[in-house]
């Protein structure tokens, strides 16, 4: 449930690395990663516990993408890993950076009729402020994580450059499902980058459904992103 795909490294350390690994002269590139915890949308996917991760994108076109991301994860049963399969396209309109997407959301060796294999469709898109962007997304889900039905997710985004090297991001979004248990969630963190390969990001994480217990609450997550 992540977010490499479309966010790999966070906003941040993507912005202070300058989109490194979209300039790469190759159309393949790689990511990987270690990380405090595995937060997806607000709620640790890892039992508050370490996270490794890592992928591969490939440039299909001058605007159509393909990539498969994975990362190991904890739900208290069986499941070892998360791998995530998508592909996407990235029209501009005029000043606006377009993006829409398909993904597939995979669990190894998930428990018999969990149901927590899904897709999500997803379109987003990004405007220069000044030095800064700031962008919005909305992904859909016909038939979420646990087969529960359809799911939406909103969010509003932001990410400026202080200097070359660091830089800061947030974001604010909703999870909405037909079956209920809607919340909020919302994230502000800083992005360091050491050169054009390794980035450093350290964010907060928050959201404001109690019946989330203790895998919702607010924590900070340091993650260490390589990208090539």
């Amino acid at each position: 449930m992540k977010t490499i795909k479309l966010t790999l490294l966070a906003a941040a350390a993507t912005l202070a690395m300058g989109g490194a690994a979209a300039a790469q002269e190759s159309p393949i590139s790689f990511n990987f990663g270690v990380a405090s915890d595995y937060v997806f949308r607000g709620v640790s996917q890892t039992d508050e516990n370490f996270q490794v991760f890592g992928g591969a994108d490939i440039a299909l076109t001058d605007m159509a993408y393909a990539g498969v991301w994975a990362s190991n994860v904890d739900f208290n049963d069986s499941t070892d890993a998360e791998i995530d399969f998508y592909v996407g396209v990235t029209p501009q309109a005029g000043p606006v950076a377009l993006d829409f997407s398909a993904i597939y959301y995979a669990y190894a060796n998930a428990p018999s009729n969990s149901n927590y294999s899904y897709w999500e469709f997803a379109a987003s898109g990004t405007v220069p402020a000044g030095p800064a962007e700031i962008g919005a997304a909305f992904y859909y889900s016909p038939d979420f994580f646990g087969g529960i039905g359809d799911a939406y997710y909103y969010e509003i985004n932001a990410a400026a450059p202080i200097n070359d090297m660091f830089s800061v991001s947030g974001a604010l979004g909703h999870q909405a499902f037909d079956a209920g248990g809607d919340y909020t969630t919302w994230n502000i963190g800083v992005g360091v980058a050491f050169n054009e390969t390794f980035g450093l990001d350290l964010r907060y994480h928050d959201t404001n459904e109690d019946a989330l217990g203790k895998l919702g609450e607010g924590r900070v997550v340091a993650s260490l992103t390589a990208a090539f």
